[in-house]
């Protein structure tokens, strides 16, 4: 199962009255673990940076100003999303920003069933709270060091992370995760591709001549038309 966890910066707070994405982050899990596949972005808004909100994420209206507008990076952004769910922390205000540019685009909006939130996971999970990020980061160990702003692909990365704690922890993974032949990060126009490799120095046959002789002696009571035969080195 193919999902995205995906974080957001932005101008602001409410995207109905004038303020805008700067920035997405996503990352590709599958099983809930992460693939290593990443898309990432910053967008000019085409407006002024507010105080409060850059000192949140650090952006400023000048580092933004050569940076693509929404438009141009729409359908990189929904050829990395494809037709899977999105995971968000507290989704409904990152999805009202990026249905907001969507349909500002002339495009259709990312409807409420694909959209999986996590805050209220993490509520019914643990109804007491904290279940900010940070906290949650704190309740399962994982390492939040370099959140020192908020950044939309490292907080992907981070919540990644607690996605999967929150589905069950680690042992969700154990034979479930999709074999990946290639790693890819999506960076603006620009795509990276990092292919496995094979092992340099082939694994050392761990039988000895006597069990594969064996082996080989039980195949050919088999018969003929064994399957074995097709993948007997010995």
């Amino acid at each position: 199962m193919r999902e995205l966890v995906l974080d957001t910066e932005t101008t602001g707070l409410d995207p109905r009255g004038g303020d805008r994405l700067v920035e997405i982050g996503a990352v590709e899990v599958i099983n809930y673990v992460p693939t290593g596949n990443a898309y990432h972005v910053y967008i000019n808004p085409q407006r002024s940076m507010p105080t409060a909100a850059f000192e949140v994420h650090g952006l400023s209206e000048d580092f933004l100003s050569d940076k693509p507008l929404f438009h141009d990076v729409a359908s990189g952004f929904l050829d990395f999303v494809a037709t899977d769910n999105l995971v968000i922390h507290n989704a409904a205000f990152d999805m009202g920003f990026i249905n907001m540019e969507l349909q500002g685009a002339g495009l259709a909006a990312i409807p409420p069933e694909r959209v999986v939130d996590t805050l209220q996971i993490a509520r019914r999970k643990h109804p007491s709270g904290p279940n900010s990020l940070d906290a949650l980061c704190s309740r399962y160990g994982i390492d939040n060091s370099k959140r020192t702003k908020h950044g939309a692909l490292l907080d992907a990365e981070l919540l990644a992370e607690v996605y999967l704690e929150l589905r069950g922890g680690r042992q969700a993974g154990l034979g479930l995760q999709t074999r990946v032949e290639a790693s890819t990060q999506h960076i603006g126009h620009n795509t990276e591709t990092y292919r496995a490799t094979l092992r340099p120095t082939p694994l050392v046959r761990q039988s000895c001549p006597e069990e594969a002789e064996a082996h080989a002696a039980f195949v050919e009571g088999i018969g003929e038309n064994a399957l074995w035969r097709k993948y007997d080195t010995a």
